[in-house]
């Protein structure tokens, strides 16, 4: 049984930064989504058990950096030169079916966390 715990969030200004952290209990293949009120949620970036493969939604590339500490059962997304267009709640998930890559698909993830709230102001 797996247990994800996000924290990190909340309010800084336009070209702020902010890192989220996602407490892990097995070592998955994770991913970040995040959905703003009234919007589908969207991926953003995932990263395989390891590692060594990550990828990143468009809107996001070149500013947030996924990574993880296995040997501290942790993931972050580390989010720089943030806008109003990244608010939204955050959520980590674990995929246990793809474990040796970063899938962008919700559908592949199974445990997700309660997630973290990010707001971006101007």
């Amino acid at each position: 049984q797996a247990q994800l715990v996000e924290s990190g969030g909340g309010l800084v200004q336009v070209g702020g930064s902010l890192r989220l952290s996602c407490a892990v209990s097995e070592h998955y293949a994770m991913g970040w989504f995040r959905q703003a009120p009234g919007k589908t949620r969207e991926f953003v970036a995932g990263i395989d058990w390891s590692g060594g493969i990550t990828n990143y939604a468009d809107s996001v590339k070149g500013r947030f950096t996924i990574s993880r500490d296995n040997a501290k059962n942790t993931v972050y997304v580390q989010m720089n030169s943030l806008k109003p267009e990244d608010t939204a709640v955050y959520y980590c998930a674990e995929s246990r079916i793809l474990r040796s890559a970063a899938t962008m698909a919700s559908d592949d993830y199974d445990v997700w966390g309660q997630g973290t709230q990010v707001t971006v102001s101007s």
